[in-house]
């Protein structure tokens, strides 16, 4: 996308808007495209222009995910939408031990969004995406008349390759394997949170919003033989260890002093009356391996910035009722159940 068609004007970074010709397949659309977004996310294959991406991938299993990013607000502590669209996908693909390679981009704007606001979150999804060393290669961008949007969606999808000796999935969890997670939950709720509910946190606790393909690649080439490994977003670690004790057919028990939690998220959950396991994240994965190799991960994690305060925090049991439970601080035993309702919608 080097050269531009000689348009009257450049578009107006500082001071325009979106405007519903920005979707309308015109000349402002392509204004929109080559001027923005093709500028950010400038690589070979987006410059082919065409309504596809091809290709070469490596030898190996195919490996894809999607998702849709809907956070509000849009920008928070520690990162906002754009970032957040990149670093959730990549990290979907590369928790099943595959290395992510390309993703996709849809826009969803709203008609009067401000383009410098647009332009940062570009900008910050280019960004995202170099650190991770993967390329956004195509994409949409749809127009929606004001008061229909709430500023930016975004739908991105990524593509990734994984070797045929490995096989990280959630059924794999078996009686006496170790739970480990790679650093602090409650992170990027609490931060968002702080926002909406004015609790004055946004100094001390910022988003954990980050790539974790790195500390996934160290991972395991330190320990193949991972059983499952998930990231705890929506509905934070109790949701997704619920999923994976239900897949695996197996029961959980945690160790509550062992779970990794900033005094901040503590104290802001309390005033709001949430529980902590519920809040999500956005830079954690949960890990589980056979109990022989669990500290070779643990220090694996450990000697990785994105895995300085990894932890183990629990076992593997069996359990005809697949129920996550915990052992509390004071020497009792509760269950962790689903989540009933939605704590935070909105979060991603």
């Amino acid at each position: 996308m080097s050269t531009r068609t000689a348009y009257t004007r450049n578009l107006d970074l500082k001071n325009g808007v979106v405007e519903m010709s920005h979707g309308g397949g015109g000349r402002a659309m392509s204004q929109l495209i080559e001027q923005l977004f093709g500028d950010a996310f400038a690589n070979d294959i987006l410059a082919q222009g065409n309504d596809q991406a091809a290709f070469e991938l490596p030898r190996g299993k195919v490996v894809m995910s999607t998702d849709s990013f809907v956070i509000s607000p849009l920008f928070f502590p520690g990162g906002n939408i754009g970032n957040l669209a990149v670093h959730g996908t990549v990290n979907d693909v590369a928790l099943s031990g595959g290395q992510p390679l390309y993703l996709t981009a849809g826009f969803i704007l709203e008609e009067g969004f401000p383009l410098k606001d647009l332009k940062t979150i570009v900008d910050s999804m280019a960004h995202a995406a170099h650190e991770a060393g993967v390329y956004i290669v195509t994409g949409d961008t749809k127009v929606v008349e004001r008061g229909h949007g709430d500023g930016v969606y975004i739908n991105t999808t990524g593509i990734g390759v994984i070797t045929d000796d490995i096989h990280i999935s959630g059924e794999r969890a078996q009686p006496g394997d170790k739970i480990l997670i790679n650093g602090y939950v409650g992170d990027h709720g609490v931060a968002i949170m702080s926002l909406r509910e004015g609790l004055g946190f946004e100094a001390s606790v910022q988003s954990d919003c980050a790539n974790l393909n790195g500390l996934i690649g160290d991972m395991v080439k330190a320990i193949p033989d991972i059983h499952v490994m998930r990231d705890p977003t929506r509905g934070g670690l109790a949701a997704t260890l619920n999923e994976i004790a239900r897949q695996s057919g197996v029961g959980m028990m945690l160790n509550e002093p062992d779970i990794p939690i900033r005094d901040q998220v503590r104290g802001a959950c309390e005033i709001l009356g949430l529980d902590p396991l519920y809040v999500a994240n956005e830079g954690k994965l949960l890990a589980i391996c056979p109990e022989d190799q669990a500290e070779t991960l643990l220090h694996a994690m450990q000697a990785h910035p994105l895995g300085k305060r990894a932890a183990i925090i629990g076992t593997i049991i069996e359990d005809a009722n697949s129920f996550v439970q915990l052992k509390t601080g004071f020497g009792g035993t509760r269950v962790v159940d689903w989540i009933a309702g939605e704590q935070l919608p909105r979060i991603c």
